[in-house]
């Protein structure tokens, strides 16, 4: 019996630390699930080489599915196919991990099992979708499903990630030239008061925070550190997280346009969920888990418990008030048709082109705020240079 030492998360994202006596670390992992826990890292206790899991990336678990899904609709055996998928794994942690599924796989495990002892490098959804895959049958459909699912996500990640870019140059350029300003323009007209006292207000004001950029900028450096990180520890806390998580789906502006990449991305799993077979219950608790956000996992507890009880799908979620009529409309129309699977999967094609004109009007609000902080203390840095500047000039005509 081994004992591993581990550091994960709760379904609180709080921290959790202990140790856990098992065989191997299969045992191990499984041992971690079964208690609610994401292990973000683990080493044995007589060892001194930490662990850290490997997860893949949107990705590569769109090449694999889309892998599994040729050489299994071509007639290949599911334990050649991951042979063959360990053998093109050019990452060595990523090899191992398939490698090891493929051991199992071939003494006998299922699929889904085998996925299951690695469920902190594979996501639920994809190990959700394989079990029902492997009850209908229907794997080689499934892989296919998960290798779209995620090759869209992985387009839509890199849709905001390319739209970042600009936004991003744009907040470093700001802050160059603020630093630029006050650390060099600043200091150098401020030089030209020989009585400081005859200083207009703003220029006082500049002078400070100019003086406070040159010999104080450890304080600065000490004092975004320390929000960073006071941030990041206030996201731990469920009241909190709860508030921002909030404020992400109905803040103004934003919110909607969030919600625009929520409601494609619930909608493209849902229907993934559904339309393989997975109940309607346990689809829509893994639906909204796979969004990420506190406030919508509560809304949907009580979405859930009304769905138990008999009422309809597109009522209990028109009651959170989260997402927009439209969307509620059309699952009450796939409800009433008996069609939902199909119009979900249609639906999700249509907020997946919403998520990217969201993506691009959502950089569009920021672009203009930034450069009109930029114009901003641009134009207080020359109102307080300007007295000097024009006292200086009035001093060389007097001359």
């Amino acid at each position: 019996m081994k004992s591993f030492s581990y550091v994960a998360q709760d379904a609180k994202n709080q921290q959790v630390k202990g140790v856990i006596n098992a065989e191997n670390e299969q045992e191990f992992l499984k041992k971690i699930k079964e208690k609610g826990l994401y292990v973000k890292d683990y080493k044995e206790s007589d060892s001194t080489e930490s662990k850290s899991l490997y997860k893949f990336k949107t990705k590569d678990l769109a090449f694999c599915c889309r892998q599994l899904s040729a050489m299994l609709t071509s007639g290949l055996t599911l334990v050649k196919s991951i042979d063959i998928l360990t053998k093109e794994q050019e990452n060595e942690k990523a090899r191992a991990i398939w490698q090891d599924i493929y051991e199992n796989v071939q003494k006998g495990e299922s699929f889904s099992s085998a996925l299951e002892m690695h469920e902190g490098s594979f996501p639920d959804f994809l190990i959700s979708m394989v079990g029902a895959g492997e009850t209908s049958g229907s794997l080689d459909i499934i892989m296919q499903r998960m290798s779209d699912h995620y090759q869209k996500e992985n387009k839509l990640k890199n849709t905001i990630k390319g739209a970042m870019i600009y936004p991003i140059i744009l907040l470093v350029l700001c802050i160059v030239i603020v630093i630029f300003l006050f650390t060099f323009i600043m200091p150098t007209f401020i030089d030209m008061y020989e009585d400081p006292s005859t200083m207009p207000p703003l220029t006082k004001m500049m002078k400070g925070i100019s003086d406070f950029l040159r010999t104080k900028w450890y304080l600065l450096i000490a004092i975004v550190v320390a929000l960073v990180v006071g941030f990041r520890y206030a996201l731990k806390s469920p009241g909190f997280r709860l508030k921002f998580d909030r404020l992400l789906v109905k803040g103004p502006g934003f919110g909607p346009l969030i919600m625009k990449i929520y409601t494609g991305r619930f909608a493209r799993t849902l229907s993934s969920l559904y339309s393989s077979g997975i109940p309607m219950v346990e689809s829509l608790e893994r639906a909204s888990a796979i969004l990420g956000n506190s406030y919508i996992d509560e809304k949907f507890i009580d979405v859930v418990d009304e769905v138990k009880q008999g009422e309809s799908i597109s009522a209990a979620i028109t009651r959170t008030e989260i997402f927009e009529p439209m969307f509620t409309s059309v699952l009450y129309v796939g409800e009433e048709s008996g069609a939902l699977d199909s119009i979900l999967e249609k639906t999700s094609d249509y907020y997946e082109d919403e998520s990217e004109s969201a993506v691009q009007r959502l950089v569009s609000i920021i672009e203009p705020v930034l450069l009109i902080f930029m114009g901003v203390i641009i134009g207080l840095v020359v109102c307080g240079i300007y007295p000097a500047l024009y006292g200086a000039f009035e001093g060389i005509e007097n001359e």
